[in-house]
């Protein structure tokens, strides 16, 4: 039985920066999306993960790292990764600000010094779990095999169209999915009713995935994927209208395969 499809694919190369759209992806158990939050933006005061090469630094939380609900105004920037060159560019206000390759040490030492600078003129939010600027260091490897999600399980992100669309109508003002950073966008189903799916398997594409939690929310969903500005109180109107801080699932996949925009998510 069809329960919907796929509108949208995302990964995040860099956790905490622009959303990159794709038209598939493979999904392998025990990994999750080969590239997606396959680098991050270490606080240089981790003393012993400093000690550490870069490209080996492992899974940690992420208060280790510059993540947008932490330091909003990361969004205003617009970052672009190419994993076959494996150069990052970064443009602001649509200017290009940076180029830099992410495999050589020079490369990486620019971008963490980049980075570090544009945080330095920033402030965090009040909830910020590392409030205190420190320099900045790139780590993870241009293979796209190392991976820093929020959570330590392997998971996958979905969203229905439809939990978006209630939330616009609620907000009166369109809501943009970027503000959620899913993997996956998911239409032809009813709001919310993806959370009748918790501990259930299904077929995506030609994986099978297992829909695991509810994503409970963060500040994150406040700012402006454009600007960086917290401009719509999105966690109090959850609260307020439906009683809980949640939208979208994680779901583990059980047996590798590939998705592109268009397959069916059906019951397994």
């Amino acid at each position: 039985m069809t329960l919907a499809t796929i509108k949208q694919l995302f990964i995040y190369p860099i956790k905490g920066l622009t959303p990159q759209a794709m038209s598939e992806f493979a999904l392998t158990a025990g990994h999750g999306i080969k590239g997606d939050r396959a680098f991050a933006l270490m606080f240089a005061d981790n003393i012993e993960a400093a000690k550490m090469p870069a490209e080996n630094v492992p899974w940690m939380s992420k208060k280790y790292f510059a993540v947008q609900n932490d330091w909003p105004h990361l969004a205003a920037l617009e970052c672009h990764y190419q994993p076959e060159t494996t150069v990052l560019t970064v443009q602001r206000q649509g200017v290009a600000v940076l180029s830099a390759a992410t495999n050589t040490a020079a490369g990486r030492d620019r971008i963490s010094s980049f980075f570090s600078e544009y945080l330095a003129e920033m402030q965090p939010t009040k909830e910020a779990r590392h409030p205190q600027f420190a320099p900045l260091r790139l780590v993870g490897d241009s293979s796209g095999e190392t991976r820093y999600p929020d959570r330590a399980p392997v998971h996958i992100s979905l969203l229905a169209q439809a939990t978006l669309d209630e939330l616009t109508e609620k907000a009166n003002q369109q809501i943009d999915v970027r503000r959620f950073r899913p993997n996956i966008l998911l239409e032809g189903m009813e709001a919310w009713s993806e959370f009748d799916w918790i501990g259930k398997q299904f077929q995506l594409g030609t994986a099978l995935i297992e829909v695991t939690a509810r994503i409970g929310r963060c500040v994150n969903i406040e700012v402006n994927p454009e600007t960086g500005d917290r401009d719509i109180p999105l966690l109090s109107l959850l609260k307020q209208e439906f009683g809980h801080a949640q939208t979208g699932v994680l779901a583990k996949i059980i047996n590798s395969g590939t998705v592109k925009i268009g397959d069916v998510l059906t019951s397994n």
